[in-house]
């Protein structure tokens, strides 16, 4: 297996990782603002599975600047970061 196969295979799986987290606080209805957000961004035009890929890179942009600045997650930072929707963080928002 060549590196780029790996680092492929280990984006796949944190993608679907990051997918399923964004599942579970839909189920769970926590925090409440991802259902809010779900229903907004379909109600624009993305169909269902994009807007949670949307969110997902939103969770994974909190994650990444959780592990960058040795900090605990940022709820409010997340929760900004997904009603701006369907506009991405910039890096280091």
């Amino acid at each position: 297996m060549h590196d780029s196969d790996a680092n492929d295979e280990d984006e796949t799986l944190a993608e679907s990782v990051l997918v399923e987290a964004i599942e579970n606080q839909l189920e769970a209805g926590e925090p409440a603002v991802t259902q809010a957000v779900l229903n907004k961004l379909t109600l624009v035009g993305h169909p269902r599975d994009e807007a949670v890929h949307l969110m997902a890179l939103v969770l994974a942009d909190e994650v990444k600047q959780m592990m960058r600045d040795d900090r605990p997650f940022d709820g409010e930072r997340y929760e900004r970061l997904l009603r701006d929707l369907p506009d991405l963080p910039e890096a280091g928002e």
